[in-house]
Parts: C-alpha cells; sequence; structure tokens
C-alpha cells in the first residue's frame, strides 16, 4: 500500500517545488510589464497634467504607488498601473478631509 503513494508524493514535491521556485520569477516580471487600460482612459479622458487643482493624487479613486511621485493605480481603470498623480479624468472626487 505504501508503494502506491509514493509516486504521488514525488509529483507533490516536483510540483510544489517549481511552484516555490517560480514566485520570485512571476513577482519580477509582473513588475516589468506595467499596462494601461486604453479604453476606459479614452471613455473618461485621462490626461497625463492637472485640471486646475484637480489631480489624481488628490482624488479619493487614486492607488498611489510606492513613493508620492510613483505611478499608481486607480479604482476606476482596472487593470491600469501607469496613473500619473498629476493626471486628471472626468472621474475625479475629491478625498474627503
Amino acid at each position: 500500500m505504501k508503494e502506491d503513494l509514493k509516486p504521488s508524493r514525488r509529483q507533490f514535491l516536483k510540483i510544489g517545488g517549481a511552484a516555490i521556485a517560480m514566485i520570485p520569477v512571476l513577482s519580477v516580471s509582473g513588475k516589468a510589464m506595467a499596462t494601461t487600460n486604453a479604453s476606459m482612459r479614452a471613455a473618461m479622458k485621462y490626461q497625463n497634467k492637472p485640471n486646475g487643482e484637480k489631480h489624481c493624487a488628490t482624488c479619493m479613486q487614486f492607488i498611489p504607488g510606492k513613493t508620492a511621485t510613483a505611478l499608481g493605480g486607480c479604482k476606476i481603470f482596472p487593470g491600469d498601473t501607469e496613473i500619473s498623480p498629476q493626471g486628471y479624468c472626468v472621474a475625479w472626487v475629491a478625498k474627503p478631509k
């Protein structure tokens, strides 16, 4: 009966080891491949410059990057990771104070 379990354990350990080894590779490649959601940007009239005092860094939809000047994301633009903190779109809503 133990003989039947050995191949599946070996298979599990091989797959598990390969999966663990791929974690750093996937995390690095995910950061290198930033994306934009062009159709949503066009629909929301996104621009990389502010509209007066209105800009993404002061919008409640903005998801900040690692630093104040780094590119971030937006709750309105799914999958878009290149939103400028100085950008603007018609979906701008002031953060509560």
